[in-house]
C-alpha cells in the first residue's frame, strides 16, 4: 500500500510541476514576444456580441492596426467563424470594424470558417499558400500567444506574435491565462496521439 501510496504521490508531484511549468511558459512567451515585418497579420478571432467585437476583439483589432500602420505587415486576415449569440462571424464583425476604421477593404482577407485555434490558423495557412504570404504576424491575446505558436508551428506558418493585455478586464486576464493550462495540456496530447497513433 506505501509503494501505491508513494507512486501517485509522485504524479501528483509531477502534475503540479507540469502545471506551473505550462503557466510560466504561456506568461512568459506572451510577456517577451516582439513583432517582425511579415506579409501578413493575422488576427484571431475571438466573441462578438451580435455583431460588434467584444472587448477583447477590439483590442486585438486596435493592435492589428498600430501593427499595420507601422509597416509591419500589409495584409489584415481576419480569423474566425459565427459562433452561438453571434449574428455574423466574427471575421465578418472584424472586417467591418477595420473598414470603419479607414482600413482598405482590398487589404482585409476575411477567414469565416473556423471554430478554434487550430482551425483559424491552418485555414489562414491556406489563404496565405493562395496570396503567396510567406511570413506573418499572428495577434491575440497574450495568454493565447503560447498555444498559437505551437499551433502555427504545427501548420508550418513561419511566424512572429504580438499580443494584448486589456486592463479594464483583468479578472477575464486572469482567467485567460488559467484556462490556456489545460488548453496547452489538450493541444500536447493530441499532438502527441497524431503523431505516434
Amino acid at each position: 500500500m506505501n509503494k501505491v501510496f508513494k507512486f501517485f504521490k509522485v504524479i501528483l508531484i509531477c502534475g503540479v510541476i507540469f502545471i506551473l511549468f505550462s503557466l510560466c511558459s504561456v506568461i512568459y512567451f506572451g510577456q517577451n514576444v516582439r513583432p517582425q515585418k511579415s506579409d501578413c497579420i493575422i488576427v484571431l478571432g475571438c466573441k462578438v456580441y451580435g455583431t460588434t467585437p467584444s472587448p477583447f476583439l477590439t483590442s486585438r483589432l486596435e493592435h492589428a492596426i498600430e501593427l499595420y500602420e507601422q509597416g509591419y505587415g500589409n495584409y489584415i486576415i481576419v480569423s474566425g467563424g459565427q459562433g452561438a449569440g453571434e449574428s455574423i462571424s466574427e471575421a465578418e464583425s472584424m472586417k467591418r470594424y477595420l473598414v470603419s476604421k479607414g482600413i482598405k477593404t482590398n487589404h482585409i482577407i476575411a477567414e469565416d470558417k473556423s471554430m478554434t485555434t487550430m482551425e483559424n490558423l491552418s485555414n489562414s495557412k491556406k489563404l496565405m499558400e493562395r496570396n503567396n504570404f510567406k511570413t506573418a504576424l499572428i495577434v491575440s491575446n497574450k495568454y493565447h500567444l503560447k498555444r498559437a505558436s505551437l499551433i502555427a508551428l504545427y501548420c508550418k506558418i513561419n511566424a512572429s506574435y504580438s499580443g494584448v493585455f486589456v486592463k479594464e478586464y483583468k479578472s477575464h486576464e486572469v482567467a485567460g491565462y488559467l484556462r490556456e493550462v489545460p488548453a496547452l495540456i489538450k493541444f500536447y496530447l493530441q499532438y502527441i496521439y497524431y503523431k505516434f497513433f
